[in-house]
C-alpha cells in the first residue's frame, strides 16, 4: 500500500486539487493577448492538469489557420467551429483549456464550458491589451480583425461589449495588469483548490 505523507497545511489544499474531484476543468476567458495560452500552460504544468488551447483545436479541426478561416468563409463560419469544438471540451476532465476570445458570444457555449468548468476571466485593461497586440502585430502574430477596422483600435469598443458576459460567465475575476504570468497561475490555482475544498467528496454534474 502506498502512503502519502504531507507535511504542511500548504501541501494538504494542493492535495485537494488531485483527490477531490477529478472531474473538474479550469476554464481560462478573456479578450486577446489576456494571458490565456500561457497562464493555462504554466497552471496545467503545476498542477498535472492537461492542457487544451480552443483556437488550435479549431484549426485542426478545420485543417486551416483562423485567419485562413476568417478570409475564405468569415466569423460566422469560425463560430461555428468554435461551438462545435467548445462542445467537444465539455466531455473533457481534469483540464485547463484556454479558450477565444469571443466564446462569451454565445450562450450555449457558456452552458456547456460550465458543465465541469470553474471560469477564470483574466481581465485586462484595454490600453495594455492594446500594447500587447501591437507586439504581436511587430512580430507578425496578429489575429484577423473582429469588425473590419484595425485590430488594435477596435479593441476598446469590443471590450465594452463582452465586458458584461465574460463577467457573467466567470466564477473568479483576475486583474492581470499589475501581475506576472506565474502570479496569475498562482492565484488560480489557490482559488479552485480553495473552491474545491469547499465542494462535497462527490459532486453530481
Amino acid at each position: 500500500m502506498m502512503l502519502l505523507f504531507i507535511k504542511s497545511r500548504e501541501q494538504i489544499k494542493s492535495s485537494r486539487l488531485f483527490f477531490w474531484n477529478k472531474d473538474m476543468n479550469i476554464i481560462l476567458i478573456g479578450y486577446r493577448c489576456s494571458g490565456k495560452t500561457s497562464v493555462g500552460k504554466i497552471i496545467a504544468k503545476r498542477t498535472g492538469m492537461q492542457f487544451h488551447d480552443t483556437d488550435v483545436m479549431i484549426e485542426k479541426s478545420a485543417g486551416q489557420s483562423i485567419e485562413e478561416i476568417v478570409e475564405t468563409d468569415g466569423w460566422n463560419r469560425f463560430r461555428e467551429i468554435e461551438k462545435a469544438v467548445i462542445g467537444e471540451t465539455s466531455e473533457f476532465r481534469n483540464a485547463v483549456i484556454a479558450t477565444g476570445g469571443g466564446v462569451v458570444t454565445d450562450e450555449d457555449n457558456i452552458k456547456n464550458l460550465k458543465q465541469r468548468g470553474y471560469i477564470v476571466w483574466l481581465e485586462g485593461d484595454a490600453d495594455i491589451l492594446m500594447k500587447r497586440m501591437e507586439k504581436d502585430l511587430a512580430e507578425g502574430n496578429a489575429r484577423p480583425s473582429l469588425t473590419g477596422g484595425d485590430p488594435v483600435a477596435e479593441t476598446r469598443r469590443v471590450l465594452e461589449m463582452r465586458d458584461p458576459l465574460y463577467r457573467r460567465a466567470a466564477d473568479l475575476v483576475i486583474d492581470t495588469d499589475m501581475l506576472s504570468l506565474d502570479e496569475v497561475a498562482e492565484r488560480v490555482v489557490k482559488a479552485f483548490s480553495d473552491q474545491l475544498s469547499r465542494l462535497p467528496l462527490s459532486r453530481p454534474f
